[in-house]
Order: C-alpha cells, then sequence, then structure tokens
C-alpha cells in the first residue's frame, strides 16, 4: 500500500523522515539572500576601511585620548601607550566577535540542515581567513603593522561571541538549536 504523504505506512508505522528532509527546498528569493549575506559584506567592507593607513596607531591616539581623557582625566604618555594597546586589541576581539555572528547568522540562514556548531565553525574559519588578509594587507602599509597575535585575538573574539551566542540561545531558545 502507499505511504499517505505524512510518514504513516500501510502496517500504521511511522516511517523515518528521512524522505521529507530529502525533498528539494523551495529556492530562495534575492531578499533572503541579501538579508542573509549583507551583514557579512558591511562587516567586511568595515575591516577594509580600517585597514587602511588612516587607522593607524598614529593617527588613532590623539582622537581616542581626547574621548578618554574628557571622559577618566588626564593620563601620563607612557599610561596612555599602555591604554591605546589594550583599546586597539579590544576593537580587535570585539570587531571580529560581531563579524563573526554575522558569518554565524549568515551560515545559519544559507545552511538550514547543518547544526549550530558546524555553522560556528564555518564562521570562525571565514573570520579567520578575513583576519589573516586584513594583517596580511596591513603588512605593506608603512604606517601599521602586521602580527599572528591580532589573528588570534581576531578568531578568540570569534569563537567567543559564537560560544556566548550558543549559551544565549540554549538558555533562552533551545528549540531554535534543534534540526529537522
Amino acid at each position: 500500500m502507499s505511504n499517505n504523504g505524512r510518514g504513516a505506512t500501510a502496517a500504521g508505522e511511522i516511517s523515518s523522515s528521512v524522505s521529507e528532509d530529502r525533498r528539494p527546498s523551495r529556492p530562495k528569493s534575492a531578499g533572503f539572500w541579501i538579508g542573509a549575506w549583507l551583514p557579512v559584506l558591511i562587516g567586511i567592507g568595515v575591516i577594509v576601511v580600517e585597514s587602511t593607513a588612516a587607522f593607524g596607531s598614529d593617527r588613532t591616539s590623539a582622537p581616542l585620548r581626547k574621548l578618554f581623557e574628557a571622559i577618566f582625566g588626564p593620563v601620563s604618555d607612557a599610561r596612555w601607550d599602555s591604554i591605546h594597546h589594550l583599546i586597539r586589541k579590544c576593537g580587535h576581539l570585539i570587531g571580529y566577535g560581531t563579524i563573526g555572528l554575522a558569518w554565524l547568522r549568515a551560515w545559519w540562514m544559507t545552511l538550514p540542515r547543518s547544526r549550530y556548531f558546524q555553522d560556528a565553525v564555518l564562521a570562525v574559519a571565514c573570520t579567520g581567513l578575513l583576519a589573516t588578509w586584513d594583517e596580511w594587507h596591513q603588512s605593506f602599509l608603512p604606517n601599521r603593522t602586521s602580527s599572528p597575535w591580532d589573528v588570534l585575538i581576531d578568531c578568540t573574539g570569534a569563537v567567543t561571541f559564537c560560544l556566548a551566542t550558543f549559551f544565549v540561545v540554549q538558555l533562552f531558545r533551545p528549540e531554535r538549536l534543534a534540526r529537522r
């Protein structure tokens, strides 16, 4: 006898949903693809702009110091050098953590049958490639430095943000992690 279309067989047993999972999905609209990947493209654009000579530490120190001192008061030059370095490294961690989330969201939307950690691995790998390109590009600029430590900080940001997202979703919306 034939299948009734809902997984029940002639003997009244429930068949696995493998046949349902293999159905081709409808093609996604252009709006879907733009919505999924535009945040990634914007993030890449921000990284490209920030990777220029205009954002070297020699150019960001004075405006950041003025803002810092307006909030926290004056600091010595030696202390400012340490603070400025820390601000820039936190910028790496937060900026690349955010781009890691954009990659995660795009992969999560694009690959509907994948698991969260598969998408997270893709997100971190793409973030690592972007960070590597960024450091390679900076090695050609006279006022920028290139460091594998920055790539490590960038990837740490992506891993941290992806893990934090997993735990928040697991806590508040665990059904979102269950893929059929």
